[in-house]
Parts: structure tokens; sequence; C-alpha cells
């Protein structure tokens, strides 16, 4: 199991290592670009690197990457946009024209064990790009960007659309699969050539009755795949849970959770199709735990029953949230990390059955991954 955890928060990347056996309690190892907005951190099993994005305000967003045990950090660039062609319409949703600008990085993921070097990174506002020198360019991928012109993505919670999910296949890295909010699903089968939208079964009560089951209209808030079973696919969506056993074609929504079915973060068990994890929040505006319990549930019957677990977890006067990518499972499927808006990080050791404080009084977590 995974004894190193990555924290990409509001003040800076924090690496935090487990000082000994199971059980033993965690400890700060280093602190990158110390006060700085880390929005996303990926590290590259394949080569070792660490990729770290910051969002730097008026200067706008970097990216940086280093070998992990160096800690040598070098500047890349990082995606940019073409300039929008003169007397092309694409406003946002107050009606001002998108800016074709980055301004967060949301998403990065490996290309796939058979493709090293190449890299896959969504932003705000909606855009998918490739790199494939590990980070040291990057280009737009506009088969996707035109699609997006077309099928009209607009915003969720944020004031953009955001691709914040990337899932490829780990049978055929040429096979990827994207969740967009809000934009539905896509999926491509040839590195990113053409692209589709699928989401049967998917459902939005926030557009008109007669855009409720349209696929580009789904606010996904995050989209994962079970590694051992790639055409299992789990969603945490706007308006609930959506699990897929079909390659994300057909979607069953999930009604049975006994707490919420609102919520940002979900992953999937690596071997055990019908196994997953979630964060339940109260919807919609209010963004905080239900009755001030923090809560993680999960089924391993495919959305049949929910299991609460909550032992180690506050269950009075708490308001952590967790975004999309504050829930992490490591490969053994065993060991999870819950990191919070509050700056407090949970970690599990079996499978979410009791929980450990790893650290508290830390800045906003947006991202936690173990390493």
């Amino acid at each position: 199991m995974s004894d190193t955890l990555l924290l990409a928060t509001r003040k800076g990347l924090f690496t935090l290592q487990q000082n000994g056996a199971a059980g033993s309690g965690w400890s700060v190892a280093h602190i990158d670009f110390l006060a700085d907005n880390v929005s996303m951190v990926f590290h590259d099993r394949r080569d070792g690197r660490l990729h770290a994005a910051l969002e730097h305000g008026h200067f706008g967003v970097k990216m940086h990457r280093c070998d992990r045990t160096k800690r040598d950090w070098e500047e890349c660039p990082a995606p940019a946009y073409p300039e929008r062609p003169e007397g092309l319409v694409d406003d946002d949703m107050w009606g001002k024209p998108l800016a074709w600008s980055t301004s967060k990085i949301w998403a990065l993921e490996s290309g796939g064990a058979d493709k090293p070097g190449v890299i896959w990174c969504g932003t705000l506002p909606g855009g998918l790009f490739r790199s494939e020198d590990a980070g040291a360019s990057w280009q737009l991928n506009a088969p996707l960007w035109e699609a997006r012109l077309k099928s009209v993505w607009f915003a969720g919670g944020a004031d953009l659309p955001g691709l914040h999910s990337v899932c490829v296949d780990p049978r055929d890295s040429n096979t990827v699969r994207i969740g967009v909010s809000t934009g539905g699903v896509w999926k491509t089968t040839d590195s990113g050539k053409t692209w589709a939208c699928d989401g049967k079964g998917f459902r939005a009560d926030y557009v008109p009755p007669e855009m409720t089951n349209d696929p580009v209209k789904q606010d996904i808030h995050r989209l994962v795949q079970c590694q051992g079973h790639p055409d299992e696919l789990w969603v945490q969506h706007h308006n609930g849970i959506f699990h897929s056993r079909d390659g994300g074609v057909n979607w069953v929504e999930l009604t049975e959770n006994p707490v919420s079915t609102f919520g940002f973060g979900v992953v999937a068990h690596p071997a055990e199709p019908g196994t997953a994890w979630f964060v339940p929040g109260v919807s919609d505006q209010k963004r905080i735990p239900v009755d001030g319990r923090l809560v993680v549930t999960r089924t391993r019957n495919s959305g049949k029953t929910f299991d609460v677990l909550t032992r180690g977890l506050p269950q009075s006067n708490c308001w952590d949230i967790v975004f999309r990518h504050g829930l992490d499972l490591d490969d053994s499927g065993n060991k999870l990390v819950l990191a919070s808006s509050t700056g407090n990080v949970w970690v599990s050791e079996d499978q979410g059955e009791s929980w450990t404080l790893a650290a508290q009084n830390m800045p906003p977590v947006y991202c936690a991954r173990f390493a």
C-alpha cells in the first residue's frame, strides 16, 4: 500500500509521508510552492516525475515538473489556447464572449503504459490538451474543442465549462473517456481524432424538460473507471449517482444511498466492479455535510445498497466539504484518503471501515493523491 500522499492546496504542494507501519501516523516530508495556489498534482509512475499546476491569479496558470526524488522543479509551458477566430460566436452562460485562455488545470492523467511521455490535461474553459513529451509542450485537441462549440457546453459550479475527469482505458490507451461540467461524458477510440457523447439514462433537472435526458446537458461532477473491469464506470452527477456496465453507453441512476446522492468525489475499486466510495453532501447550494456529520458511503453491489462509514470521522458540527479530487484510493483497493476544503485529511487502511486524522489545519485541499 502507498505510504506517500500528495496534497495540492490553496497554499502549496504538501507531501505527507507515513511514519512507519499502518496506523503509525503521517508527517509533512516536503512543501513545494509554499503560499502559491496549486490546483492539481500528478505523479507519473512511468518516469517518476511529479507535475504541478499553479494558479497565479493575474499572472495566470503555470506548469512545473520535477524528478520526484530530486525535487528539482522546472517550469514548463502551460497549455495555451489559440486565438479565437474573428467573428466566431462563442459566448459564456452570461452572454459574454468566452475567453480562449486557460483559467484552471483541472485534470492531469497518464496517457497509458504503452505511451511513455503522453499526458492528458483537462482545463477550464473545457479544453482537452495532450502532451507527447512529458509536459514539455501541449497541443489542444481540436476535434473535441470543435465538438464543444457545436454542442454548446455551459458552466456548472464554475463560471466556465470544466473538463475535470480523464479515464484512459487500460485495455487500449487510444480509448479515452472524459467528464465535463457541464457537457456530459465523451469518448474517443482513436486517441482524440473523433469523439462521441453517450449518456442514455442520465437526468438533469436544471434544464428545460425537453433537455433533461440530453447527454450533452449533464453536469458530471466526477467520472471514474474500474481498472480491472474497464466497462464499469461510475459518475457522481449534480443530480445523483450513476453507474454503467457497458462502457458508458447506458447509465443507471442509483437512488439507495441513505445519506444523499449529491456530492463531488467518487473512487472505484481497481478490481471489484461493483465497489465504489462517495462523499455525500447537502444539495445543492448549501454544499455542506448532511446534518453536520462527515461520512463516506460505499457500495459493494453496484448500488443496490450502501454502507455508511463514520468511524473516526467527525459526527457533529463538521462543515468540511470534499472537492472532486479530494478522495483517492490506492492500487491495493484498501487505502483511502479523504481531504477537505477545510484543510483536514483523513486516511483509511481498511476500505473506509475506520479513519484516522493524518493532518489538520492545512490550507484548503483541491487534490489528494497517493504516490
